[in-house]
């Protein structure tokens, strides 16, 4: 048995003049590889449906595993789902692709159809990705509770921007394979979606953030977080904004982007809640008293249950000696942390005044200085004088003014 070798441009190549022509030349390498390998084509034909019948039971488990699969978006649900959305042309395509060449499939029929492989292949791929990508954030988003309302309008825009970048990409390669030149198509796709971005890049830009506050997960939907100078708790993560309830009551908005561009503190995450003291004692409390008095803490955490972690002096300041206290309360709880540091505080009150231990308060003391530069008061080795230094004299009683001597009765005796 001979083949016919005859060989036409691929399909890439097509000249539509000579159409008509590659046709009929078509048509004849076909009648005339049926008539010759008819006994290999029907085995081929035979292999070919088996597969097509296997891949359509693959496809059938795809549907049983997105029943069994628990949850509203499991792992199994994901892959079940895309395994679903394998498509007739390309199963039938594959068939063919595997058998073509047992067959000895003229080159005629062997072009056609691997550039119809191609063109399933690529666009079946692309229908995969968008499955598993967009199940993949289905799962993510759904294990942690996010707003169903947010959820559906995100992944519709979601969806929509998937599915025309992937079969962009599967249109570019197919393009490709029949001999475009897709160049200026990629530049033309490229200056559009620079332009989308620029016009839309607020809305972007949080788009993306909630995208990524979904799969990073720095915090979750009833989780308590501190940014910038504000905490609350989280009620709703939405396309654009996060909703925060705060613990004054009131609801605060804040755009994705500008949530994620500050330092997040995320308090559930934490196992417990560290409480610090400064405790300013006056200058004149006793060494001995402050050098046991980190143990003498140690024992009122302990005595109140808590976890003690350090004492000791912080500081010298201008009215004080300071100490530093730190103990953990039980729980990441705030309340906790509150009922902690409310029990640990009355209860150093308490044993330093059974301890005869003062806090400091602002003070502050004034020296008067002599002229010569001495300290005059306090004076020197006493709080305060005993008797003044300097005594004043009493003063005397005033009577009334002497009359002066008359002059007129002296000279008048002394002439007399």
């Amino acid at each position: 048995m001979t083949t016919n070798n005859s060989t036409v441009a691929p399909l890439s190549k097509i000249d539509p003049a000579n159409l008509d022509q590659q046709a009929q030349n078509f048509i004849n390498a076909s009648v005339g590889w049926v008539q010759i390998h008819w006994l290999q084509i029907i085995i081929a034909i035979a292999v070919a449906t088996a597969i097509v019948l296997a891949l359509h039971f693959a496809r059938n488990l795809g549907k049983k595993l997105c029943e069994r699969s628990q949850g509203t978006a499991g792992w199994g649900k994901v892959f079940g789902r895309a395994i679903v959305k394998t498509g007739n042309f390309f199963i039938v395509m594959v068939a063919a692709k595997l058998v073509a060449g047992y067959a000895n499939a003229p080159a005629e029929i062997t072009t056609t159809i691997n550039f119809l492989f191609t063109l399933a292949s690529v666009f079946q791929a692309a229908i995969w990705a968008r499955e598993i990508i967009l199940g993949t954030i289905e799962h993510r988003t759904q294990s942690e509770n996010y707003s169903g309302e947010a959820l559906g309008s995100a992944m519709g825009i979601i969806r929509l921007l998937v599915t025309f970048a992937l079969f962009a990409i599967a249109l570019i390669v197919v393009l490709d394979n029949l001999g475009v030149n897709v160049t200026g198509l990629v530049a033309g796709l490229g200056v559009g979606g620079i332009a989308i971005g620029l016009a839309a890049q607020g809305i972007f830009a949080d788009l993306f953030a909630a995208l990524a506050i979904i799969f990073d997960r720095p915090f979750r939907r009833g989780d308590a977080i501190s940014y910038d100078q504000s905490s609350g708790t989280v009620e709703a993560i939405g396309l654009k904004s996060t909703r925060i309830r705060a613990a004054t009551g009131e609801e605060r908005i804040i755009a994705n982007k500008n949530l994620l561009d500050k330092e997040i503190l995320n308090n559930s995450q934490r196992d417990y809640r560290r409480v610090k003291f400064t405790l300013n004692l006056v200058q004149w409390t006793p060494i001995d008293v402050m050098d046991r008095l980190p143990d003498m803490l140690k024992e009122v955490v302990e005595s109140c249950g808590y976890k003690f972690v350090r004492a000791g002096f912080l500081n010298f300041n201008a009215s004080s000696y300071d100490f530093d206290l730190e103990f953990d309360s039980e729980t990441a709880a705030y309340e906790d942390f509150f009922n902690a540091r409310n029990a640990v505080g009355l209860a150093i009150i308490r044993r330093f005044n059974n301890e005869n231990i003062e806090f400091a308060y602002p003070t502050q003391t004034a020296f008067t200085a002599a002229p010569q530069g001495g300290m005059i008061y306090p004076y020197p080795g006493e709080e305060e004088p005993a008797e003044p230094r300097v005594k004043a004299t009493p003063a005397q009683p005033k009577g009334p003014p002497e009359p002066s001597p008359d002059r007129s009765a002296v000279d008048q005796d002394g002439h007399s």
